[in-house]
């Protein structure tokens, strides 16, 4: 049994797809799981990328995934890499695919001069969470994410500009 970790390529969209709709399932969001192939290759792969993704690989076979992008941190000056999604198939796990593509993050990471590196896990994921503190990822317990989306997003779009 081969471990590779690689970046996504051009073809490799419906694959992070149905590794999404995996998670979501997982997550029990499955409904929310709308993101389309063609979709995952115009952000991954168009001018610019708006994200970028990592994919788990034994002997060949997509087992797992992580997709990122880069942010910005005002208070360090510096870029920070921001993980939206990791994902390893459950039948697959504790063979070390998920550190295995967390360390590539945090070479890619370090490599573009990131500040830090940083992602959110559902307060359930008990799993998750003891993985991530094992690592030496530490909760910042004192943030509340705040999210916009669908009507409430537009309605805000609409408010008039000032802009010059």
């Amino acid at each position: 049994m081969t471990l590779r970790i690689r970046a996504a390529a051009p073809g490799d969209a419906p694959l992070v797809v149905d590794l999404i709709r995996a998670l979501a399932q997982y997550e029990k969001l499955a409904h929310e799981a709308i993101a389309t192939p063609a979709q995952l290759d115009a952000a991954l792969f168009g001018t610019p990328p708006k994200a970028h993704a990592l994919i788990a690989e034994i002997d060949g076979e997509g087992i797992g995934f992580a997709l990122y992008f880069f942010n910005f941190s005002t208070f360090l000056g510096k870029a920070g890499l921001y993980l939206e999604d990791l994902f390893v198939k459950p039948h697959v796990r504790g063979v070390g695919a998920g550190k295995a593509l967390l360390a590539e993050l945090a070479r890619i990471a370090v490599a573009n001069d990131c500040g830090r590196m940083e992602w959110s896990v559902l307060d359930w994921n008990t799993p998750s969470i003891e993985f991530y503190k094992a690592l030496g990822a530490r909760p910042m317990s004192d943030w509340t994410t705040y999210r916009l989306t669908g009507d409430a997003l537009t309605r805000l779009a609409q408010t008039p500009s000032m802009r010059r």
